[in-house]
Formats: structure tokens, C-alpha cells, sequence
């Protein structure tokens, strides 16, 4: 088996990163179908050098945009995404679900502030194609002997200050490194014998896909250290 140079792994993980955030935007700002960008995602998590990532942003708006410097072959910093002005034209907004259910998903424009009530219901805010701005969108949960799903699209930061009583407030949305000038979901509540589960995953990928990728990246790593 050929040898890499630790140094190697992480100057092309990040650059996989930013290549990925890159992709995420231009979709989010609809320079890109959804199955066009599903696949060039997938061409980025296979990508085995810097310059087949660069392939994937040439024929973009931008398509400079991460650069990639010649000398180091790593991606730079790039300025963020044009803001859909749509985004937060409302200053609150409610999901209630009281013995039954109710989404919010597909292309959609949370409030800054979105509340989230569940009694004996289940409710799902699914963010993976909805408008959202650089800055802070806020979620607050109370979940009664029921549930709430969060979905996030990856390049999205989150936070998440919950309580579970005699229920759950998980996060397992490693959504990757802290983006300060990037779009934050906020997420707090309670969680009263009910839950709350925020997880990554990409437009069209299903909670059992989400958690084989995440097997077969963390798998990717540890091979190429080997």
C-alpha cells in the first residue's frame, strides 16, 4: 500500500470541506439542481486530489471561489455566498403539532425566531433547501411526550442548549468546523418525555443513508492514515 505524508490527509480533508461548502451555497442560492449538486457532493467525498475538486466548482458562478493556490495545492478562503434577501422576512414564526403531526421543509423561509410546540405529535423542520441567511436563525422546542426532527444541510453551523427530562435533546449534527460568518441554527428547549434529534444530512438523503456515509467516511479516515 502507498505511504502518505501525514501532512497530506489534512491540507486535502480541508479542502474536500471547503469544496463541499462551496457546493452548498451555489445550491442554496439556485445555481445548482439538486441532483446535480447530490452528485458533485459525492464526486467531492471521492475526490484523491486538490485538483479534482477544483473541477467541480470551474463551471460555477464564482467558479474561482475556493481558490486554490498553485504553490501549497490547498483551498484558501473564500468570500461568502450572495444572501437571498427573502431570508427572515418574518420575525417569528410556530410549528404545533398537538396529537398528530407537522413540517416545515422543502424550499421555505424560517422567522428569525421559529417555535416549535409538540403534545403527544411529532414535528419536522427540515433546513436542508429552506432560505437561510448568514447569522442567527432561532429554534425554541417544547416537546410534551413528543418529538421534533431537525435537519440541517452540511456547511450549516449549529448550536444546541436543550433539556431532556425523562426524554432526549440529542445533537449529533457534526456539521464541522465553525463557519462565524456563515448561517447559524440556534436550537434550546425543553424536552418533557419527548425528543429532540438535530442531525446533518444532504438534500434527499435518508436518517439510515446519513448514518452509512458517516460509517464509510469515518472508515475513509482511518484507512488513510494506515
Amino acid at each position: 500500500m502507498e505511504s502518505r505524508s501525514p501532512d497530506s490527509v489534512p491540507s486535502l480533508g480541508r479542502s474536500r470541506q471547503l469544496t463541499i461548502d462551496a457546493l452548498c451555497e451555489h445550491f442554496a442560492n439556485d445555481a445548482l439542481p439538486m441532483e446535480e449538486f447530490e452528485r458533485r457532493v459525492e464526486v467531492a467525498h471521492r475526490a484523491g486530489s486538490v485538483e479534482e475538486l477544483k473541477e467541480l466548482l470551474r463551471d460555477l458562478p464564482g467558479g474561482n471561489l475556493p481558490a486554490v493556490t498553485a504553490d501549497e495545492g490547498a483551498i484558501a478562503p473564500r468570500p461568502r455566498a450572495k444572501v437571498t434577501a427573502a431570508a427572515h422576512t418574518k420575525e417569528q414564526g410556530f410549528v404545533v403539532a398537538v396529537l398528530g403531526g407537522a413540517a416545515r421543509k422543502g424550499r421555505w423561509t424560517p422567522a428569525r425566531r421559529n417555535f416549535a410546540l409538540t403534545l403527544m405529535g411529532g414535528a419536522e423542520l427540515d433546513f436542508r433547501e429552506a432560505l437561510l441567511p448568514a447569522g442567527i436563525t432561532d429554534v425554541q422546542i417544547v416537546a410534551i411526550m413528543g418529538g421534533v426532527d431537525i435537519i440541517v444541510p452540511p456547511g450549516v453551523n449549529v448550536e444546541s442548549h436543550g433539556i431532556g427530562i425523562m426524554g432526549g435533546f440529542e445533537d449529533v449534527s457534526d456539521s464541522g468546523a465553525y463557519d462565524p460568518n456563515g448561517p447559524t441554527v440556534r436550537v434550546a428547549g425543553l424536552a418533557l418525555m419527548g425528543a429532540v434529534d438535530i442531525q446533518v444530512r444532504r438534500p434527499g438523503e435518508s436518517a439510515r443513508d446519513a448514518r452509512r456515509r458517516r460509517r464509510a467516511e469515518r472508515k475513509r479516515l482511518r484507512d488513510s492514515w494506515e
